[in-house]
Protein backbone atom coordinates (compact mmCIF):
# COMPACT_ATOMS: atom_id res chain seq x y z
CA UNK A 1 0.00 0.00 0.00
CA UNK A 2 1.44 3.60 -0.82
CA UNK A 3 1.13 6.34 1.30
CA UNK A 4 -1.57 8.87 0.89
CA UNK A 5 -1.16 11.99 -0.08
CA UNK A 6 -3.84 14.79 -0.15
CA UNK A 7 -2.06 17.49 -0.88
CA UNK A 8 -0.04 18.26 -4.50
CA UNK A 9 3.28 20.27 -3.46
CA UNK A 10 1.92 22.91 -5.73
CA UNK A 11 -1.23 22.96 -3.55
CA UNK A 12 1.38 23.25 -0.51
CA UNK A 13 2.92 25.89 -1.91
CA UNK A 14 -0.08 27.62 -2.27
CA UNK A 15 -1.02 26.92 1.26
CA UNK A 16 2.09 28.52 2.77
CA UNK A 17 2.00 31.31 0.65
CA UNK A 18 -1.23 32.26 1.70
CA UNK A 19 -0.41 31.87 5.66
CA UNK A 20 2.90 34.17 4.55
CA UNK A 21 5.81 31.42 5.43
CA UNK A 22 8.19 30.01 2.51
CA UNK A 23 8.57 26.42 3.35
CA UNK A 24 7.28 23.40 6.22
CA UNK A 25 10.43 24.31 8.02
CA UNK A 26 9.48 28.09 8.59
CA UNK A 27 6.13 26.89 9.79
CA UNK A 28 7.64 25.06 12.50
CA UNK A 29 9.99 27.28 13.27
CA UNK A 30 8.68 28.10 16.88
CA UNK A 31 9.60 25.02 17.95
CA UNK A 32 12.66 24.31 19.40
CA UNK A 33 15.28 23.22 17.05
CA UNK A 34 17.11 20.90 19.91
CA UNK A 35 13.68 18.93 20.29
CA UNK A 36 13.03 18.73 16.42
CA UNK A 37 13.52 15.19 14.90
CA UNK A 38 15.92 15.75 12.29
CA UNK A 39 16.12 11.96 11.59
CA UNK A 40 14.10 10.05 9.09
CA UNK A 41 11.48 7.53 10.20
CA UNK A 42 12.49 4.10 10.24
CA UNK A 43 9.52 2.61 8.29
CA UNK A 44 9.51 -0.26 5.80
CA UNK A 45 8.52 0.32 2.40
CA UNK A 46 5.27 0.18 1.23
CA UNK A 47 3.30 -3.33 0.78
CA UNK A 48 0.47 -4.16 -2.02
CA UNK A 49 -2.80 -4.19 -0.58
CA UNK A 50 -2.32 -8.24 -1.10
CA UNK A 51 0.48 -8.20 1.08
CA UNK A 52 -1.46 -6.00 3.84
CA UNK A 53 -3.83 -8.36 4.45
CA UNK A 54 -1.71 -11.45 4.09
CA UNK A 55 -0.11 -9.97 7.18
CA UNK A 56 -2.97 -9.01 8.84
CA UNK A 57 -4.78 -12.20 8.64
CA UNK A 58 -1.12 -13.82 9.92
CA UNK A 59 -0.89 -11.83 12.90
CA UNK A 60 -4.96 -12.53 13.67
CA UNK A 61 -4.08 -15.98 13.66
CA UNK A 62 -2.04 -15.67 16.78
CA UNK A 63 -4.56 -14.70 18.60
CA UNK A 64 -5.56 -17.65 21.21
CA UNK A 65 -9.29 -18.88 20.48
CA UNK A 66 -11.50 -20.23 23.91
CA UNK A 67 -14.43 -19.86 25.79
CA UNK A 68 -14.52 -16.84 27.86
CA UNK A 69 -15.21 -17.01 31.79
CA UNK A 70 -13.71 -13.74 32.03
CA UNK A 71 -15.76 -10.55 33.86
CA UNK A 72 -15.00 -8.04 36.15
CA UNK A 73 -16.06 -5.31 33.99
CA UNK A 74 -15.81 -6.71 30.34
CA UNK A 75 -18.12 -9.86 29.70
CA UNK A 76 -19.07 -12.13 26.98
CA UNK A 77 -22.93 -11.78 25.75
CA UNK A 78 -24.76 -12.49 22.93
CA UNK A 79 -25.18 -9.44 20.41
CA UNK A 80 -27.97 -9.70 18.28
CA UNK A 81 -27.15 -8.84 14.34
CA UNK A 82 -29.65 -5.65 14.92
CA UNK A 83 -26.89 -3.94 16.96
CA UNK A 84 -23.61 -4.55 14.35
CA UNK A 85 -26.25 -3.89 11.42
CA UNK A 86 -27.43 -0.62 12.93
CA UNK A 87 -24.33 0.64 14.02
CA UNK A 88 -22.66 -0.10 10.63
CA UNK A 89 -25.10 1.95 8.82
CA UNK A 90 -22.80 5.19 7.86
CA UNK A 91 -25.00 7.87 8.51
CA UNK A 92 -24.09 6.79 12.99
CA UNK A 93 -20.86 5.68 12.00
CA UNK A 94 -19.56 8.39 10.03
CA UNK A 95 -21.61 11.18 12.35
CA UNK A 96 -19.63 13.56 14.25
CA UNK A 97 -20.85 15.70 17.10
CA UNK A 98 -24.76 17.06 16.88
CA UNK A 99 -23.98 20.55 16.90
CA UNK A 100 -26.50 21.63 14.39
CA UNK A 101 -29.74 19.70 15.14
CA UNK A 102 -31.52 20.15 11.89
CA UNK A 103 -29.10 17.82 10.49
CA UNK A 104 -28.75 15.48 13.50
CA UNK A 105 -32.17 14.19 13.94
CA UNK A 106 -31.30 10.54 14.05
CA UNK A 107 -28.01 10.93 16.14
CA UNK A 108 -29.72 13.03 18.65
CA UNK A 109 -32.79 11.01 18.94
CA UNK A 110 -30.70 7.88 19.75
CA UNK A 111 -29.11 9.54 22.82
CA UNK A 112 -32.16 10.52 23.54
CA UNK A 113 -33.40 6.88 23.52
CA UNK A 114 -30.17 5.77 25.44
CA UNK A 115 -31.16 8.52 27.98
CA UNK A 116 -34.39 7.04 28.32
CA UNK A 117 -33.26 3.59 28.56
CA UNK A 118 -31.12 4.34 31.16
CA UNK A 119 -33.93 6.52 33.46
CA UNK A 120 -36.19 3.11 33.23
CA UNK A 121 -32.95 0.98 34.22
CA UNK A 122 -31.99 2.91 37.57
CA UNK A 123 -35.26 4.03 38.31
CA UNK A 124 -33.90 7.71 38.46
CA UNK A 125 -35.14 10.36 36.20
CA UNK A 126 -32.74 12.25 35.06
CA UNK A 127 -29.56 10.83 32.22
CA UNK A 128 -26.59 11.93 30.05
CA UNK A 129 -25.52 10.96 26.36
CA UNK A 130 -22.90 8.79 28.17
CA UNK A 131 -19.39 9.18 29.14
CA UNK A 132 -16.28 6.90 28.34
CA UNK A 133 -16.27 4.45 30.79
CA UNK A 134 -17.83 2.84 34.32
CA UNK A 135 -14.61 4.17 36.27
CA UNK A 136 -15.48 7.56 34.44
CA UNK A 137 -18.51 7.73 35.47
CA UNK A 138 -17.76 6.72 39.23
CA UNK A 139 -15.52 10.13 39.36
CA UNK A 140 -17.81 12.00 37.25
CA UNK A 141 -20.59 11.51 40.12
CA UNK A 142 -17.80 12.20 42.44
CA UNK A 143 -17.20 15.64 41.25
CA UNK A 144 -20.66 15.97 40.78
CA UNK A 145 -21.87 15.20 44.52
CA UNK A 146 -19.49 17.55 45.42
CA UNK A 147 -20.42 20.24 43.38
CA UNK A 148 -24.34 19.81 44.50
CA UNK A 149 -22.94 20.04 47.98
CA UNK A 150 -21.81 22.83 50.38
CA UNK A 151 -19.05 22.75 52.00
CA UNK A 152 -17.89 19.25 50.72
CA UNK A 153 -14.30 17.95 50.45
CA UNK A 154 -14.66 14.43 50.85
CA UNK A 155 -15.73 11.00 48.95
CA UNK A 156 -16.19 7.67 50.95
CA UNK A 157 -16.03 4.43 48.66
CA UNK A 158 -16.18 1.02 49.25
CA UNK A 159 -13.03 -0.84 49.49
CA UNK A 160 -14.80 -3.47 47.31
CA UNK A 161 -15.66 -1.51 44.11
CA UNK A 162 -13.46 -2.15 41.51
CA UNK A 163 -9.91 -1.56 41.63
CA UNK A 164 -9.51 -0.04 38.72
CA UNK A 165 -12.19 2.79 39.69
CA UNK A 166 -10.12 3.24 42.62
CA UNK A 167 -7.15 4.29 39.99
CA UNK A 168 -9.41 6.60 38.30
CA UNK A 169 -10.55 8.53 41.47
CA UNK A 170 -7.07 8.59 42.93
CA UNK A 171 -5.82 9.92 39.18
CA UNK A 172 -9.43 12.64 38.71
CA UNK A 173 -8.86 13.98 42.34
CA UNK A 174 -5.22 14.54 42.63
CA UNK A 175 -4.86 18.34 42.57
CA UNK A 176 -8.44 18.86 43.85
CA UNK A 177 -8.18 18.98 46.90
CA UNK A 178 -11.11 16.52 47.52
CA UNK A 179 -10.03 13.35 49.93
CA UNK A 180 -10.83 9.67 49.01
CA UNK A 181 -11.58 7.44 52.10
CA UNK A 182 -11.58 3.98 51.54
CA UNK A 183 -14.56 2.16 53.64
CA UNK A 184 -13.51 -1.34 55.04
CA UNK A 185 -15.21 -4.57 53.91
CA UNK A 186 -16.11 -7.73 55.70
CA UNK A 187 -16.73 -11.01 54.77
CA UNK A 188 -16.89 -9.99 50.93
CA UNK A 189 -19.13 -6.86 51.08
CA UNK A 190 -19.26 -3.65 52.56
CA UNK A 191 -19.25 -3.60 56.24
CA UNK A 192 -22.14 -1.18 56.36
CA UNK A 193 -21.83 -0.58 60.01
CA UNK A 194 -18.39 1.57 59.38
CA UNK A 195 -20.52 3.59 57.53
CA UNK A 196 -21.68 5.79 60.54
CA UNK A 197 -18.53 5.86 61.90
CA UNK A 198 -16.31 7.60 58.83
CA UNK A 199 -19.33 10.53 58.24
CA UNK A 200 -18.85 14.31 58.66
CA UNK A 201 -20.25 17.05 57.50
CA UNK A 202 -17.57 16.98 54.96
CA UNK A 203 -18.58 13.66 53.38
CA UNK A 204 -19.80 14.76 49.84
CA UNK A 205 -21.12 11.15 48.69
CA UNK A 206 -20.59 7.80 49.77
CA UNK A 207 -19.95 5.52 46.28
CA UNK A 208 -20.61 1.88 46.34
CA UNK A 209 -20.83 -1.15 43.73
CA UNK A 210 -22.83 -4.32 43.72
CA UNK A 211 -22.48 -6.61 42.04
CA UNK A 212 -18.79 -6.05 43.47
CA UNK A 213 -15.56 -6.98 42.63
CA UNK A 214 -15.91 -9.91 43.54
CA UNK A 215 -19.26 -10.55 42.04
CA UNK A 216 -21.14 -10.61 45.48
CA UNK A 217 -24.40 -8.45 45.86
CA UNK A 218 -24.78 -6.27 48.42
CA UNK A 219 -27.37 -5.14 51.11
CA UNK A 220 -28.06 -1.21 51.36
CA UNK A 221 -30.94 -1.13 53.37
CA UNK A 222 -31.16 2.33 55.50
CA UNK A 223 -27.89 3.31 53.85
CA UNK A 224 -29.55 6.37 52.10
CA UNK A 225 -31.16 7.40 54.98
CA UNK A 226 -28.08 7.26 56.87
CA UNK A 227 -26.40 9.91 53.94
CA UNK A 228 -28.94 11.68 53.72
CA UNK A 229 -29.67 12.87 57.22
CA UNK A 230 -25.86 13.84 56.33
CA UNK A 231 -26.67 15.96 53.71
CA UNK A 232 -24.64 13.33 52.22
CA UNK A 233 -25.54 11.66 48.30
CA UNK A 234 -25.67 7.90 47.71
CA UNK A 235 -23.70 6.66 44.66
CA UNK A 236 -24.46 3.26 43.36
CA UNK A 237 -22.32 1.38 40.53
CA UNK A 238 -24.40 -1.78 38.85
CA UNK A 239 -23.68 -3.83 35.87
CA UNK A 240 -26.77 -2.93 34.53
CA UNK A 241 -27.49 -6.57 33.16
CA UNK A 242 -28.30 -7.48 37.10
CA UNK A 243 -30.78 -5.01 36.90
CA UNK A 244 -33.44 -7.32 35.04
CA UNK A 245 -33.91 -8.88 37.73
CA UNK A 246 -32.44 -6.87 40.78
CA UNK A 247 -33.19 -3.96 42.93
CA UNK A 248 -32.65 -0.79 40.55
CA UNK A 249 -30.10 1.90 42.03
CA UNK A 250 -33.28 3.89 42.45
CA UNK A 251 -35.22 1.62 44.59
CA UNK A 252 -32.31 1.11 46.80
CA UNK A 253 -32.60 5.28 47.47
CA UNK A 254 -29.24 6.12 45.16
CA UNK A 255 -29.13 9.89 44.46
CA UNK A 256 -26.82 9.14 41.25
CA UNK A 257 -26.66 5.60 39.55
CA UNK A 258 -23.59 4.48 37.52
CA UNK A 259 -22.08 1.87 35.89
CA UNK A 260 -20.89 0.46 32.20
CA UNK A 261 -23.37 -0.72 29.50
CA UNK A 262 -20.69 -2.89 27.65
CA UNK A 263 -23.19 -6.12 28.44
CA UNK A 264 -25.99 -4.09 26.13
CA UNK A 265 -24.58 -5.15 22.50
CA UNK A 266 -20.89 -4.13 22.97
CA UNK A 267 -18.16 -7.36 22.25
CA UNK A 268 -15.09 -7.56 24.64
CA UNK A 269 -12.68 -6.40 21.86
CA UNK A 270 -9.34 -6.03 23.67
CA UNK A 271 -11.32 -4.31 26.50
CA UNK A 272 -13.32 -1.40 24.69
CA UNK A 273 -15.04 0.94 23.75
CA UNK A 274 -17.56 0.48 26.32
CA UNK A 275 -20.17 3.12 27.48
CA UNK A 276 -20.71 4.76 31.13
CA UNK A 277 -23.69 5.59 32.15
CA UNK A 278 -25.13 8.00 34.79
CA UNK A 279 -28.55 8.74 35.77
CA UNK A 280 -29.49 11.48 38.77
CA UNK A 281 -32.30 12.75 40.79
CA UNK A 282 -33.91 15.79 39.14
CA UNK A 283 -32.33 17.76 41.33
CA UNK A 284 -28.87 17.39 40.60
CA UNK A 285 -29.87 17.94 36.97
CA UNK A 286 -28.11 21.55 36.25
CA UNK A 287 -24.67 20.15 37.56
CA UNK A 288 -24.70 16.61 35.20
CA UNK A 289 -22.04 16.23 33.08
CA UNK A 290 -21.53 16.04 29.44
CA UNK A 291 -25.08 16.77 27.43
CA UNK A 292 -28.30 15.74 27.79
CA UNK A 293 -30.49 15.48 24.98
CA UNK A 294 -34.38 16.84 25.06
CA UNK A 295 -37.59 16.16 22.59
CA UNK A 296 -39.10 19.62 21.86
CA UNK A 297 -41.24 20.69 18.67
CA UNK A 298 -39.60 22.47 15.62
CA UNK A 299 -42.01 25.37 14.07
CA UNK A 300 -44.23 23.13 12.34
CA UNK A 301 -45.11 21.29 15.51
CA UNK A 302 -43.82 18.22 14.66
CA UNK A 303 -41.06 16.28 17.07
CA UNK A 304 -37.49 17.03 17.53
CA UNK A 305 -34.67 16.75 19.56
CA UNK A 306 -31.99 19.09 20.75
CA UNK A 307 -28.94 19.65 22.86
CA UNK A 308 -30.88 20.97 25.89
CA UNK A 309 -27.95 20.85 28.54
CA UNK A 310 -24.30 21.37 27.70
CA UNK A 311 -22.33 21.65 30.92
CA UNK A 312 -18.86 20.60 29.16
CA UNK A 313 -15.94 23.07 28.99
CA UNK A 314 -15.80 22.96 25.19
CA UNK A 315 -19.42 24.87 25.40
CA UNK A 316 -19.21 27.28 28.56
CA UNK A 317 -16.43 28.80 30.34
CA UNK A 318 -13.64 26.17 31.61
CA UNK A 319 -14.02 27.67 35.12
CA UNK A 320 -17.73 27.11 34.89
CA UNK A 321 -17.83 23.69 33.10
CA UNK A 322 -19.29 20.32 35.33
CA UNK A 323 -17.02 18.19 33.06
CA UNK A 324 -13.24 18.55 31.50
CA UNK A 325 -14.08 15.72 29.28
CA UNK A 326 -15.15 16.66 25.80
CA UNK A 327 -16.54 13.43 24.07
CA UNK A 328 -19.04 10.58 24.86
CA UNK A 329 -19.71 7.38 24.00
CA UNK A 330 -22.37 7.95 21.06
CA UNK A 331 -22.32 5.19 18.61
CA UNK A 332 -21.28 2.88 21.39
CA UNK A 333 -24.56 4.21 23.29
CA UNK A 334 -26.01 3.74 19.76
CA UNK A 335 -25.29 -0.40 20.17
CA UNK A 336 -26.89 -0.38 23.76
CA UNK A 337 -29.82 1.72 22.94
CA UNK A 338 -30.20 -1.04 19.75
CA UNK A 339 -29.20 -3.93 21.75
CA UNK A 340 -32.11 -3.03 24.62
CA UNK A 341 -34.64 -1.92 21.89
CA UNK A 342 -34.21 -5.76 20.08
CA UNK A 343 -34.49 -7.81 23.21
CA UNK A 344 -36.95 -5.65 25.21
CA UNK A 345 -38.01 -5.92 28.92
CA UNK A 346 -39.10 -9.30 28.92
CA UNK A 347 -36.27 -10.54 27.11
CA UNK A 348 -33.55 -8.33 29.72
CA UNK A 349 -35.52 -9.84 32.47
CA UNK A 350 -35.00 -13.56 30.72
CA UNK A 351 -31.52 -12.46 30.41
CA UNK A 352 -30.70 -11.46 33.37
CA UNK A 353 -32.19 -14.50 35.35
CA UNK A 354 -29.98 -16.69 32.73
CA UNK A 355 -27.40 -15.16 33.74
CA UNK A 356 -27.62 -15.73 37.35
CA UNK A 357 -28.87 -18.81 37.02
CA UNK A 358 -26.03 -20.26 35.21
CA UNK A 359 -23.49 -18.33 37.16
CA UNK A 360 -24.94 -20.60 40.63
CA UNK A 361 -25.35 -24.27 38.23
CA UNK A 362 -21.44 -23.57 37.78
CA UNK A 363 -20.23 -22.38 41.43
CA UNK A 364 -22.24 -25.34 42.97
CA UNK A 365 -20.73 -28.14 40.41
CA UNK A 366 -17.16 -26.21 41.41
CA UNK A 367 -18.18 -26.85 44.86
CA UNK A 368 -19.61 -30.71 45.13
CA UNK A 369 -17.37 -32.25 41.81
CA UNK A 370 -14.04 -29.85 42.23
CA UNK A 371 -14.23 -29.58 45.94
CA UNK A 372 -13.72 -26.10 45.60
CA UNK A 373 -14.66 -23.55 48.44
CA UNK A 374 -16.08 -19.87 47.29
CA UNK A 375 -14.47 -16.96 48.82
CA UNK A 376 -17.77 -16.17 50.79
CA UNK A 377 -21.27 -17.12 51.33
CA UNK A 378 -22.67 -13.87 49.86
CA UNK A 379 -25.32 -13.98 47.16
CA UNK A 380 -23.83 -13.33 43.82
CA UNK A 381 -25.05 -12.61 40.20
CA UNK A 382 -23.48 -13.68 37.14
CA UNK A 383 -19.60 -13.85 39.01
CA UNK A 384 -18.21 -14.96 42.06
CA UNK A 385 -14.62 -15.52 43.31
CA UNK A 386 -13.31 -18.79 44.14
CA UNK A 387 -10.10 -19.50 46.92
CA UNK A 388 -8.30 -21.91 44.92
CA UNK A 389 -5.85 -24.19 46.88
CA UNK A 390 -2.82 -23.15 44.70
CA UNK A 391 -1.81 -19.59 42.55
CA UNK A 392 -4.72 -18.54 40.51
CA UNK A 393 -2.55 -17.29 37.84
CA UNK A 394 -0.86 -20.69 37.24
CA UNK A 395 -3.92 -22.36 37.15
CA UNK A 396 -5.40 -19.96 34.35
CA UNK A 397 -2.28 -20.49 32.59
CA UNK A 398 -3.03 -24.14 32.55
CA UNK A 399 -6.91 -23.51 31.67
CA UNK A 400 -5.81 -21.59 28.97
CA UNK A 401 -3.72 -24.19 26.70
CA UNK A 402 -7.14 -26.48 26.92
CA UNK A 403 -9.03 -23.37 25.17
CA UNK A 404 -10.90 -22.03 28.57
CA UNK A 405 -10.35 -18.24 29.82
CA UNK A 406 -10.86 -19.44 33.79
CA UNK A 407 -11.81 -16.29 34.85
CA UNK A 408 -9.95 -12.80 35.96
CA UNK A 409 -6.89 -13.46 38.69
CA UNK A 410 -7.36 -10.60 40.82
CA UNK A 411 -4.23 -10.49 41.82
CA UNK A 412 -3.47 -9.14 38.81
CA UNK A 413 -6.04 -6.30 38.63
CA UNK A 414 -4.36 -5.56 42.34
CA UNK A 415 -1.86 -6.93 43.60
CA UNK A 416 -3.26 -6.21 47.16
CA UNK A 417 -5.13 -9.04 46.81
CA UNK A 418 -4.16 -12.79 47.77
CA UNK A 419 -2.34 -14.78 44.91
CA UNK A 420 -5.39 -17.65 45.13
CA UNK A 421 -8.54 -15.66 44.03
CA UNK A 422 -10.05 -16.40 40.55
CA UNK A 423 -12.96 -14.34 39.56
CA UNK A 424 -15.50 -16.27 37.30
CA UNK A 425 -17.96 -15.16 35.06
CA UNK A 426 -20.80 -16.93 33.15
CA UNK A 427 -23.42 -15.27 30.72
CA UNK A 428 -26.37 -16.54 29.30
CA UNK A 429 -23.94 -17.52 26.82
CA UNK A 430 -22.09 -20.13 27.83
CA UNK A 431 -23.49 -24.03 27.33
CA UNK A 432 -23.66 -26.98 29.62
CA UNK A 433 -20.99 -28.74 27.73
CA UNK A 434 -18.93 -25.61 28.12
CA UNK A 435 -19.11 -25.75 31.51
CA UNK A 436 -18.34 -29.79 32.56
CA UNK A 437 -15.45 -28.58 29.79
CA UNK A 438 -14.85 -25.88 32.80
CA UNK A 439 -15.07 -28.40 35.74
CA UNK A 440 -12.81 -31.00 33.97
CA UNK A 441 -10.26 -28.23 33.07
CA UNK A 442 -9.88 -26.59 36.67
CA UNK A 443 -9.93 -30.13 38.05
CA UNK A 444 -6.59 -31.08 35.99
CA UNK A 445 -4.72 -27.81 36.46
CA UNK A 446 -5.02 -27.68 40.02
CA UNK A 447 -3.72 -31.47 40.29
Amino acid sequence: MFSYLPHTDEEIKQMLADIGVESIDELFADIPEKIQFKDTLQLPKGKSEHEVYSRLEAMAKKNTQGVSFLGAGIYDHIIPSTVGAIMGRTEFATSYTPYQPEISQGVLQAIFEFQTLMNEITSLPVSNASLYDGHTAASEACALAVNSTRKTDTILYSGTIHPYTKEVLTTYFEDLGVKLVELPEKEGVLDAGSVKEYLTPQVAALLVQSPNIYGNLEDYTGIADILHENKSLFIISSNPMSLGVLKSQGEWGADIAIGDTQPFGLPAYYGGPTVGYIAASEKLLRKMPGRIVGQTVDEEGKRAYVLTLQAREQHIKRERATSNICSNQALAALGTTVYLSTVGKKGLEELSAQNMQKAHHLAEKLQKEAGLELLSNQPFFNEFTLKLPSEAAEVADKMEKEGIFAGVVLNKLDPSYPKDLLTVAVTEKRTAEEMEKYVRSIKGALK
